[in-house]
């Protein structure tokens, strides 16, 4: 009896569905039309836009959305499983210095913290991989709709999205109903909330615009938004107060690694005093800091925390996570097997990653891959015992998008999948974006790695 191997099934059964209608159809038009004449999303992303959506499975999404909320509430158990509720420890331990430590336990004290980050993956194939997990109210997104709408002008899209029964989510309206329930307290129900969005003053001289355009967005949701920097607000009678309105909520778009600057940690320090006082809501707290960071990773990935977790973590864990380690002088590989980490690292340079706990946009980063013997043995001597991890290269699998003649080529994908609160009937899944890349040996698959952006439909069978 003869038995035959099926080939996987390939990335995306709708993407290739999606590239044969356009190649029998031969649509007149462009698909990024209407993207590129959106002052919003050139202004974000200049005319970087892929010829056509991402498609995620239903399957594919519940899993997921699940497995990031288990790997979100395993991170946020971190201070209690590994440093005996010290939240000091952990903030150490991730590479904070003890400025912004001293900023994060504060902010630990002050209000809840409710699930609200950005995952950035890769799909090898088999599934989704994590590469980051970035938990924050500073995730960019706020346009991800506005994509998915610009691209749904064009019609041979419109009418297959449509046909197949696709939708997708708004980013924005699932960040403001977290908001919402975060900062209940402090939101009135009797007017219009003011909601600031508020970032460091250097940051704004480079961002401001943006965030200006995110503060107008508000208002499709019933609040009215004010960009502004830190040394813009002022404090009569102890409330933060922007030309004149009075602030309900802040809307944190500042990281901790932001705070090292004395003047910046010094215009933050009377909008904590009013948060503690409960005279503003700050979304979402410092704290969120401590949890969305490579470090954070390490340890869930880590062969000496295995014990603290059930077999379903464990599960979870292995499923999403690539082999993470702190870059120390002795380590476990992969097999558990005890190793010295310079002797694992040289020997495995190009299935590694080099990155620093804390930085984030792909800063500071070194893929083993792209550097010689030389550099890379240097990288990881002067990295060691610091604040970075090695982490096990992710090769994404190809993910079919149209092309520019009227076939499909392969790209390579960071998918970034949101997540926020879950309520009755919604398990938290904030939308999506992606970033694509034709070279799969890119260190990371990102804006300042020369990718284009896409949206992302969710549904039907891909």
């Amino acid at each position: 009896m003869t038995t035959t191997i099926l080939p996987r099934p390939p990335r995306s059964r709708l993407g290739h569905a999606y590239g044969e209608q356009l190649a029998q159809h031969a649509p007149a038009g462009h698909p990024t039309a209407a993207a590129r004449e959106s002052a919003a999303l050139t202004l974000a992303y200049r005319d970087r836009f892929l010829n056509g959506p991402a498609f995620l499975s239903q399957a594919e999404r519940r899993t997921v959305v699940e497995d990031l909320h288990t790997a979100y509430e395993l991170l946020r158990s971190l201070p209690e499983r590994v440093f005996g509720g010290n939240v000091t420890e952990l903030a150490a331990a991730v590479g904070m210095d003890p400025l912004q430590s001293a900023l994060i336990t504060r902010s630990a004290r002050t209000g809840s913290l409710l699930p609200l980050g950005r995952a950035d993956l890769y799909h090898d194939g088999a599934g989704f991989r994590l590469l980051e997990f970035n938990i924050t109210s500073a995730l960019g997104g706020f346009e991800n709709a506005d994509i998915n709408r610009a691209m749904l002008a064009y019609p041979p899209l419109e009418e297959f999205v449509r046909r197949h029964g696709l939708r997708y989510r708004d980013t924005l309206g699932c960040m403001v109903r977290t908001m919402y329930a975060e900062c209940a307290a402090t939101i009135p129900t009797h007017r219009t909330p003011v909601v600031a969005v508020v970032d460091t003053v250097e940051n704004f001289a480079v961002v401001g615009p943006r965030l200006q355009v995110f503060a107008a967005k508000l208002a499709d949701h019933g609040i009215e938004g004010i960009a502004c920097d830190l040394g813009r607000l002022t404090y009569p009678k102890g409330r933060p107060t922007v030309s004149g309105r009075a602030v309900d909520v802040v809307f944190r778009y500042f990281l901790a690694e932001d705070l090292t600057d004395p003047a910046s940690a010094a215009q933050l320090e009377p909008l904590l005093l009013a948060a503690e006082q409960g005279k503003v809501g700050l979304f979402s707290g410092l704290d969120a800091e401590l949890y969305g960071n490579k470090g954070t990773l390490a340890m869930l990935s880590d062969e000496q925390h295995r014990d603290l977790f059930d077999a379903a973590e464990l599960a979870c864990i292995n499923r999403l996570l690539p082999w993470t380690r702190y870059v120390r002088p002795r380590t476990t590989d992969p097999g558990g097997d005890r190793v010295g980490m310079l002797a694992y690292a040289l020997a495995h340079q190009h299935e590694l990653i080099l990155k620093p706990t804390l930085l984030h946009g792909g800063n500071g980063i070194t893929a083993g891959w792209q550097v010689d013997t030389a550099e890379w043995e240097n990288k990881i001597t002067s990295a060691m015992n610091g604040p970075f991890v090695l982490q096990r290269r992710v090769r994404p699998a190809a993910e079919p998008f149209p092309d520019h003649a009227g076939g499909l080529q392969g790209l390579f994908l960071n998918w970034g999948i949101y997540l926020g609160a879950r309520s009755a009937g919604d398990d938290g899944y904030a939308g999506g974006f992606v970033r694509g890349s034709t070279d799969p040996a890119v260190g990371v698959v990102s804006m300042g790695s020369g990718a284009a952006v896409g949206c992302v439909f969710h549904g039907g069978d891909c």
